[in-house]
């Protein structure tokens, strides 16, 4: 199975660094997926949730705030400035986690209806988790 290298980069240092089956992004111009030989392309990354599907099937979300991703054939990496990785909290961290991710994302945005897309997509990928 084609595989794709993910690295996920805020200003404290590596966050995720692992071969991906497949990445969502939400782009400027909208949310776009990227598979393994995927054609190169810069894009800026809007405050949302990268969702992480990882060779074995296991689903992975990070919230971010803002930043940029440089895709390739073989690789994508996203220079983010805040995230917060909802994956390997207990069910007690969880809810401290999603509030984190919630209060990155209002303090990157004021469109209100942005806000609660990206909320309801939080509440969503810690289910998942």
């Amino acid at each position: 199975m084609d595989t794709l290298r993910l690295e996920i980069v805020t200003p404290e240092g590596l966050i995720f660094d692992q071969d991906v089956k497949s990445v969502t992004f939400p782009g400027e111009e909208g949310e776009f997926g990227v598979l393994p030989k995927h054609a190169s392309l810069l894009s800026l990354l809007k405050p949302g949730v990268i969702e992480i599907e990882l060779p074995d099937g296991k689903k992975e979300s990070i919230v971010i705030n803002w930043g940029h991703v440089k895709v390739d054939e073989h690789k994508a990496v996203a220079l983010v400035e805040g995230a917060i990785p909802l994956a390997g909290a207990t069910e007690s961290e969880i809810a401290k986690k999603i509030e984190e991710a919630k209060e990155l994302i209002e303090k990157a945005s004021e469109n209100k209806a942005a806000l609660a897309t990206v909320e309801a997509r939080i509440e969503k990928a810690a289910k998942i988790i």
